[in-house]
């Protein structure tokens, strides 16, 4: 993190649909002589303009020019900043300069990222110069996967104390949810889709639970991908499309902490869909669906929900942690808004607050939200962004 930046906190993207969300609720927190000192950055001066009157920002609130064509324009954006949020992909496409640029100017970098192949590369390519620079990469700093895998961080702590130690298999199951995924999340899966095409190693990283654990190989995972009654629960479950990237973002967790749930350390995630008959016929139709994500139907990057579907969506996950004597504990993760955009907006913009604050000592590196954060970004994101972390059984 660089002490002696203009800026704690740079949106890049701020023009486009999610990140116009992010400026929109550090407008409204921090306004721009607050305890945060951020920017609003994008291609074009004019258009950061207009969507800073439309979303009420106090009009001395900074503008940035930086493009992802332009490297040199955003070295020049990074050294103004202890921390750059970015919302600007699929970063497959757009976010490795940028990851380049914060590394070797020590500047702290947060995204949305749910794209294994591509998080992987960045790992390979920068996590040793990194460490060496200061600079904190977290990605994934959205409803994927921070429900998640600060979830199984929840979980564990729970266990800790009902139990005595962690579990080693844990259950993530989203109980009930209303609001789609985001435009973004649907063009980076198409990205994804197209570098497989192109690459056969991508495909085998793809299919990787342990990815983004470079040099640790843990043991085999639940596949989740067809329907399966959840016998424990009484209810039928689907997978997730998620959990391609959830999964992975909690293995890589347990690695950066030094494996406290365990080298043997299991979890899978899926939807549960209902009891009976009807709740085999959703989860049925679910896994023939393929989750619904990728299609032709749904928003297009820069596009999403209105403001009222925003504010009346929600999400509720449920975690189970089995020990191995059979005893149980179960926590939840609840969001007040819908997952894709009104949620995940708020999500960022306090990790990057609790990065450059709360979190400050964390060292330089490579890392996963709760690995470089864990219970403070969790009570900041009671306090301040509409999450529920709530003990169920423990």
């Amino acid at each position: 993190m660089r002490a002696d930046a203009e800026f704690d906190i740079i949106v890049y993207g701020a023009s486009g649909f999610t990140g116009r969300l992010v400026a929109e609720y550090l407008a409204a927190r921090f306004g721009t002589g607050g305890a945060v000192r951020w920017a609003m950055a994008g291609r074009g001066e004019e258009k950061l303009a207009a969507v800073r009157a439309e979303i009420g920002a106090p009009l001395d609130t900074p503008l940035v020019v930086a493009d992802a064509d332009d490297p040199q324009s955003l070295r020049t954006m990074v050294r103004r900043a202890k921390a750059v949020l970015t919302t600007v992909g699929p970063y497959q496409l757009y976010g490795s300069d940028l990851v380049a640029a914060c590394v070797e100017e020590g500047t702290d970098y947060l995204d949305l990222c749910g794209e294994p192949a591509w998080m992987r590369r960045m790992i390979d390519a920068h996590e040793a110069r990194a460490k060496e620079t200061g600079a904190r990469i977290v990605f994934s700093c959205g409803f994927d996967s921070i429900p998640f895998e600060l979830g199984v961080w929840f979980l564990q702590e729970t266990a800790r104390k009902a139990l005595g130690a962690p579990v080693p298999r844990v259950k993530g199951r989203v109980r009930a949810m209303k609001g789609g995924f985001s435009g973004g999340t649907a063009a980076s899966l198409k990205a994804t889709m197209a570098a497989a095409a192109k690459d056969p190693g991508v495909i085998a990283l793809l299919k990787n639970p342990f990815a983004l654990t470079p040099g640790f190989q843990g043991p085999q995972q639940p596949s989740g991908n067809r329907p399966m009654l959840e016998e424990d629960l009484g209810v039928w479950a689907a997978p997730f499309v998620m959990a391609a990237i959830n999964t992975r973002n909690v293995h890589r967790s347990n690695a950066l902490m030094g494996h406290p749930y365990g080298a043997d350390f299991v979890y899978d995630e899926m939807v549960l869909t209902g009891p009976g008959e009807q709740g085999q016929k959703i989860a049925e139709h679910i896994a023939a669906s393929g989750g619904g994500l990728g299609g032709e139907g749904g928003p297009k990057p820069g596009e999403g929900p209105s403001k009222e579907e925003r504010e009346t969506g929600f999400y509720d996950v449920l975690f189970v942690g089995l020990a191995p004597d059979g005893r149980q504990v179960r926590v939840s993760v609840k969001g007040d808004k819908d997952p894709g955009y009104g949620s995940t907006s708020k999500m960022i913009a306090e990790s990057a607050v609790c990065l450059i604050s709360e979190a400050a000592d964390a060292p330089g590196g490579i890392w996963t939200p709760g690995a470089a954060m864990g219970r403070k970004l969790i009570d900041r994101l009671e306090a301040h962004a509409g999450l529920r972390f709530e003990v169920e059984r423990g």
